[in-house]
């Protein structure tokens, strides 16, 4: 999704360093896909790391006791 919205981005901006007709403007909402990705893939970040801060606090099972010989 982000990568959508960045091409959009370039595609928005580029007509006006080319002097060209701009595009429509369907290309500027598709710009908000960049953020919009953005978003999703920090979320899952966060997610990430909470969930292995919850393993890591969560008490281990004890050790099985070594066989005897």
């Amino acid at each position: 999704m982000f990568l959508v919205g960045a091409a959009a981005t370039l595609a928005t901006v580029a007509p006006l360093f080319l002097g060209t007709e701009p595009l429509p403007s369907v290309f500027s909402w598709m710009c908000m896909l960049r953020g919009l990705g953005f978003l999703i893939a920090a979320a899952g970040v966060i997610r990430s790391a909470t969930a292995q801060r919850r393993q890591v606090a969560a008490p281990s099972p004890p050790s099985a006791a070594p066989p005897a010989t």
